[in-house]
């Protein structure tokens, strides 16, 4: 299949592309704007596949997306591209605006145009999987007998989660109106290998290994369902192949966890790996500081539908999952280390 990925140079997009071109049966176009996040050193193992196609360009570019659909015979699309991170869009919502919800709309018209030229079997297994958050399902209590799932109704609190919500509506209704062939998918907190280095974890683990201070917001006890970025490329894979056109699927891991539960983990591994000097322990450098607006208490996914329809369960535990990002940081700093030195030090954002 010759699959169009879009935000290919993120965090989940370039698991994407890494997981899909390992697959010589695969061609796949990977199109992002390459904004702060997007970092083609993260594709560097792909990068010379001739299976493989870079393109820089904006979904927001609708002539850019039709020709690019044209060029190269699409055969699905896996839409990723996203202004992502919460804090940001506290400080800056009008890029989250114009890309999660303006980019998707021209992506959709691309799309649909290019699907009503195809003929026969082509149209038939056309898919357009738009892949977005569980954020835009808001808050949970801290009760464990409750969880999102495809049902649970949208109530956004940040203007990303907000942002996504009105994309993933966008979505089903060009389904429901035009009949384009659609999938989405809802997913937990994702971490793991070459996680931009301003969201939680990887945040912790620089900063502790340069004995700065370790942010947590307000009293640490916001609740988070952790997946492995990897899984969740496997999961993606599949909901794009196998999964029931219009449906959604909620993609978890069952690994909830407190903010400060996370953080305290992440202290123990460079405890054992990177003794700080003087016997100091990385617990010191915890700080609390004040919380964002908005604060979601909790989130957490019921992952039933997507097991029990395409076979997926999570194969790396969150223990497994950190001791393998943590050592990942540890032994590629040729990664992180220019994100650190340039634009981005380790602050957090969204409370300005």
């Amino acid at each position: 299949m010759r699959i169009l990925v879009t935000g290919g140079a993120g965090f989940i997009g370039s698991a994407v592309c890494r997981r899909l071109a390992s697959d010589p049966a695969n061609v796949v176009i990977n199109v992002d704007k390459l904004t702060y996040a997007g970092n083609r050193a993260s594709l560097r193992e792909i990068e010379n596949r001739s299976n493989y196609h870079f393109i820089r360009a904006d979904i927001c570019d609708g002539r850019a997306m039709r020709e690019i659909f044209a060029r190269f015979s699409i055969d699905g699309i896996m839409h990723l591209a996203a202004e992502s991170h919460v804090d940001r869009s506290i400080d800056g919502p009008a890029a989250f605006i114009e890309t999660n919800i303006v980019g998707t709309f021209r992506l959709l018209e691309a799309a649909l145009e290019y699907w009503r030229s195809l003929n026969g079997d082509r149209k038939e297994r056309f898919r357009f999987h738009h892949i977005s958050t569980d954020e835009v399902f808001g808050d949970l209590p801290f009760d464990p007998s409750q969880k999102f799932d495809e049902t649970t109704a949208y109530a956004p609190s940040s203007p990303y989660s907000a942002s996504k919500a009105a994309s993933d509506h966008l979505v089903r209704a060009w389904h429901a109106t035009y009949g384009l062939p659609v999938v989405l998918s809802n997913c937990s907190n994702n971490y793991g290998p070459f996680h931009f280095p301003e969201k939680l974890i990887p945040l912790t683990i620089l900063n502790g290994l340069e004995e700065k201070p370790l942010p947590v917001y307000g009293s640490g006890e916001n609740v988070r369902d952790w997946l492995f970025v990897e899984d969740h490329a496997h999961a993606l894979e599949l909901v794009f192949r196998r999964g029931r056109v219009g449906e959604s699927y909620a993609i978890g891991s069952n690994a909830e966890r407190t903010n400060l539960a996370v953080v305290e983990a992440i202290c123990n591994a460079l405890d054992a790996r990177r003794p700080r000097r003087g016997g100091k322990s990385h617990h010191d450098l915890i700080a609390f500081v004040r919380d964002r607006p908005g604060h979601d208490r909790r989130y957490a996914i019921d992952a039933g539908k997507i097991g029990r329809e395409l076979g997926w369960e999570p194969s790396v535990s969150f223990e497994k999952g950190l001791e393998r990002t943590v050592d990942w940081y540890l032994a590629n700093p040729w990664w992180w280390r220019p994100i650190r030195e340039g634009t981005y030090a380790g602050e957090r954002l969204g409370a300005a």
